[in-house]
């Protein structure tokens, strides 16, 4: 994963969220069929692309996709 258009890509393809570059900010409550499952199952995701571990807790109080995004790639 180089940046937010292959997160997006990731997002839409493996997680299956419709989500785009306009939409990525948006909240988790107007994602469809956005559920704790599907939250793991980015959080196996990302850890997985970014060979970097993630806190639950961090991730726990993102709001959006672009959330997570940020901290799966912050220094």
């Amino acid at each position: 994963m180089q940046d937010l258009d292959d997160f997006v890509f990731l997002v839409s393809s493996e997680i299956g969220i419709p989500v785009t570059r306009d939409n990525v900010g948006a909240s988790f409550d107007e994602l469809p069929r956005w559920d704790s499952m599907l939250m793991l199952a980015l959080l196996v995701m990302l850890e997985r692309e970014t060979q970097r571990r993630i806190a639950v807790p961090d991730a726990l109080e993102s709001t959006s996709l672009l959330d997570l995004y940020e901290l799966a790639v912050a220094p």
